[in-house]
């Protein structure tokens, strides 16, 4: 249990940013499975669309620090490149 003033602040903050950082790793994973989703379908139109509206959430959680630049690069790389593979 924190004891000074200034930790128990700290826990207060860290509780907050939990709570924010959850619910934009929630958003990331929804938009992420949507994707997926259409992609086991062999829908192309449905995954692409899908992805034009998970980019920017993938993007967003990297920029805000929820997960990291690279790891937000790599699952829209990958995504692309399945939803590119469905059109062959």
């Amino acid at each position: 249990m924190a004891n000074t003033k200034s930790a128990r602040k700290a826990t207060r903050k860290i509780a907050r940013r939990t709570a924010i950082n959850k619910a934009r790793r929630t958003v990331l994973r929804n938009s992420v499975r949507k994707v997926e989703e259409a992609i086991t379908a062999g829908d192309r139109a449905a995954a692409a669309e899908a992805l034009k509206a998970a980019e920017p959430a993938i993007m967003r959680a990297a920029q805000r620090g929820t997960v990291h630049k690279n790891t937000a690069s790599r699952k829209v790389s990958r995504l692309s490149h399945a939803i590119a593979k469905l059109g062959k």
